[in-house]
């Protein structure tokens, strides 16, 4: 009984979580502030939730830095995710058949 009432209290924070936006906000948000914060959001919640599993999906936490960096520069001088994925994926199995 009491899985149903738990059921039923995610299932209403979740929608009050999507609806009380729209209900609230009905014009357009003019704050310079406030429009670019919202506009971060999505990137700083993909970075928080990412960061800590790229740090732990290696065997060491070293060989993870070192692909974090990789990956970040790889990144920066432009190559595509596809190649930053791979390189850094290659870039862990090398590091740790070495540092074995």
């Amino acid at each position: 009984m009491n899985v149903y009432i738990y059921i039923a209290c995610m299932a209403g924070v979740t929608y009050l979580i999507r609806v009380l936006p729209l209900t609230l906000i009905r014009g357009e948000i003019k704050n310079k502030t406030l429009r670019s914060f919202l506009y971060y959001v999505p990137y700083v919640t993909l970075a928080v939730m990412t960061f800590p599993a790229i740090l732990s999906a290696t065997q060491t936490p070293i060989s993870a830095a070192i692909a974090l960096v990789i990956a970040i520069l790889l990144a920066w001088f432009g190559r595509s995710l596809f190649q930053v994925a791979v390189l850094s994926c290659v870039s862990v199995f090398l590091l740790e058949l070495f540092l074995k």
